[in-house]
Formats: C-alpha cells, structure tokens, sequence
C-alpha cells in the first residue's frame, strides 16, 4: 500500500510552478521516495527542478550545504542516481566527510595551533587540495582517487577509485558554501565549549581564517549552490539526535548529551550559514521544524 497519496494528487499544489513533467522521471521518484521512505510531498517537485536546471543549463558541479541531519546526503544520492538512472547522466557524489586529514595530522595541527583541531570537521580538518584535485580529474574525463575514512576509527582505512566518464559532480557537506564570519562576531563565545575550551578565541579565529582561505572558497566556486534551511539550530540538534538513534546503535553510538557536546564544534558557523547563505546559494529550500520543505525559492 502507499504510504502517501500518487502524484497526480501530490501536485495539487505545485511547488515549481510551469514545470513540465516526465512521466519516466515521475515514475522512478515515485519508486524511489516510497523506497526510502521520504513522505514529504514537495520533495519530488525539488528534484525536478534541479534535473531542469542540470538540463538546461549545462551543469557539472553542483554543491549541497546544509546542516547535520538536514538530508543534505539523502538529497545528493537521490539527485546522482536519478541523473544515472532515469536520464542517462553519469553523476558522482563527494563528500567532504570523505576528506577528512588524518587522525595524525589533526593530532599535529592540535599541538601546533589549539586542541580542538583534534575533532574533525570544521574548516582546516579537510583535504581541500585532494578534494579539488579530484573534481578536477573527473571533469577532464579522467578516473581519480578518493580517500576512504572511517569515522568509527576516526581515520583513513585507505582509497577507492572513481571510473571515468562522469558528466556532473554533485558535492555535499555540512559547511559547504560558507563564507568567513565577521571579524566583530567572533569576539564573544557563542557556547560553552567556546567559552571553557577557546575563551581567548584562538580556535574559532584560527577556523574563521581557513574558510576565508583559497583552498576552502575555491573548492566552493561550483556552477549552482543549493542550501537545506534549517529554522533554527534547536530543530538541527533534534534532528541530530533522531540521525544517531536511526543510524547508529552500536557501542560508539552518542547520547543525546554526547551529541550536543559534539555539535557546539558546528554551532558557530552553522548559524552564521543560517543567517548568511540565503544572499549567495542559488536554490534556497527552507525547512519547517517536522523536517519537511516549506519553500524552495531560486536566487
């Protein structure tokens, strides 16, 4: 049985008005979201109007930023295998979770610049050269190499190749599209592990500058930025913590406490993106607090 209603129904209130519809691409997201058990029924208007926008415009690089537990990688994989499967593009995913630096390097950085460097994540904890040196690879037609990280060893367990002959790159991460904050914002501590653990500011500055830097911005100059909206980081921390409970419950699973010490690494700039990336993303989709889409509005 369906879990909710056909699309025939869904699309009584359009969100991309003037879309015009494919019955190939209807009946494989169709499949697909019931698959995955995604019931929202804006969702398939959403991935339409970026097959549109892949079409017609040309694209090969598109990035995907959003928050932890926003459905950024969902999203990524749905958009890749419906190009792959559906309209005979061939799309690759990366994730900046794959180019973490090692776990020696971040003990390194930790000892030389500030502890917190040790937790992966924020801008300096990412191979950024390796990662646009694949793209690049990718699209001249060539195969390249991507590092394979295991978040449960927290480091590299070796690579994998990519085959050539991909046609679009889509390109996911928590931070990705982020611009530097304000020097003025950075003044004050934001929680409280920046207040017990960086209360001079050396870590958050330290990040700030590595965003501002080449490598970061560079990597983030992709044809067309999409940006999942989170309402406001309280909604992000619950999503968080349904993410682990769903995904991960296993000995290294986090409790909620565990989640919310983890995620104040992220605080800083994932509100800022909140405030700041609606002005430079090119498709903003704006979540409700349930976790659904309210509105997805082209820049």
């Amino acid at each position: 049985a369906r879990r909710y209603p056909p699309f025939a129904i869904m699309r009584r209130r359009p969100l991309c008005q003037g879309l015009i519809m494919d019955s190939v691409l209807d009946a494989w997201i169709e499949e697909r979201l019931l698959a995955d058990g995604i019931k929202d029924e804006k969702y398939p208007d959403l991935l339409l109007r970026l097959v549109r926008q892949i079409e017609q415009q040309g694209l090969k690089t598109i990035g995907i930023a959003g928050s932890q537990g926003s459905g950024k990688s969902t999203l990524a994989r749905c958009l890749a295998d419906l190009l792959t499967q559906a309209r005979g593009l061939r799309a690759e995913v990366l994730s900046l979770d794959d180019f973490y630096q090692t776990r020696i390097a971040r003990e390194e950085m930790a000892k030389q610049r500030h502890p917190l460097f040790l937790v992966r994540g924020v801008p300096g904890t990412h191979d950024v050269v390796w990662m646009r040196e694949v793209i690049g690879r990718l699209l001249q037609g060539h195969s390249a190499d991507v590092p394979v990280f295991d978040k449960g060893r927290d480091d590299r367990v070796g690579s994998r190749t990519l085959p050539a002959g991909v046609d679009l790159v889509i390109l996911e991460g928590w931070c990705f599209g982020a611009r530097p904050e304000p020097e003025e914002r950075l003044a004050l501590p934001i929680n409280a592990l920046e207040a017990e653990q960086d209360d001079a500011g050396v870590w958050r500055r330290t990040v700030n500058l590595n965003l501002a830097g080449q490598g970061y911005q560079a990597l983030f100059d992709v044809d067309f930025l999409v940006f999942l909206q989170a309402p406001e980081f309280e909604s992000i921390h619950r999503w968080r913590v349904e993410q682990e409970q769903r995904f991960n419950q296993g000995p290294q699973a986090m409790d909620p406490d565990q989640i919310d010490a983890f995620m104040q690494h992220y605080q800083r700039i994932t509100q800022w993106m909140i405030e700041d990336l609606p002005s430079t993303a090119n498709l903003v989709v704006a979540l409700n607090r349930d976790h659904g889409i309210d509105d997805a509005k082209l820049r």
